[in-house]
């Protein structure tokens, strides 16, 4: 990114090469849209190329790019957009061991969809943290810079989320059986 801001803007298809696929999953997640995420997707880049001169190199790059994406996740949310229906995460499913039986891979297919509905089912503040730990996996002193929080609210955050997902999923469960 710093080459980019020093004008080589060749170096942007690197960057996009290396996060968009982390930057489409993590709006996804938060949205649960997958057109509306492509088209943030983008729109974050677009924002690091306009806002080249704000990153100094100071912090690490993903932390600003998580930066920029949950401000146009801000501004999409604001529009006002309408949700879309619920799109299942499907990439999930392709990454099952091959190894296992037709009967262990459709239990495992409605594990993950019980784990999508609860998952939607949080807060958007909740979602935000676990996305951004589980899936993302950025170390909670990165998420404490891309919030504006402590580490120990990280935690706190991420302690609290956790337990309310493991509640909403063993609630579906349950009343799915």
């Amino acid at each position: 990114m710093l080459k980019v801001r020093a004008g080589d803007l060749d170096k942007m298809g690197l960057l996009f090469q290396r996060y968009h696929r982390p930057l489409y999953g993590f709006l996804f997640h938060m949205t649960q849209q997958r057109e509306a995420s492509e088209d943030m997707m983008q729109n974050v880049f677009y924002r690091m190329l306009r806002s080249r001169h704000t990153f100094t190199g100071q912090g690490e790059f993903r932390t600003w790019m998580y930066h920029l994406a949950r401000n146009v996740l801000k501004d999409h949310l604001k529009q006002g957009r309408r949700r879309g229906r619920h799109q299942e995460i499907t990439d999930y499913e392709d990454r099952l061991p091959a190894e296992l039986a037709a009967d262990e891979q459709i239990e495992r297919k409605l594990e993950i969809k019980a784990l999508e509905r609860a998952l939607g089912n949080l807060s958007p503040e909740s979602r935000e943290v676990l996305v951004l730990s589980r899936f993302q996996e950025l170390k909670y002193a990165e998420i404490a810079e891309v919030l504006e929080i402590t580490v120990g609210a990280v935690k706190v955050r991420v302690h609290r989320a956790m337990s309310q997902l493991k509640e909403m999923y063993c609630q579906s469960e349950t009343q799915n059986r």
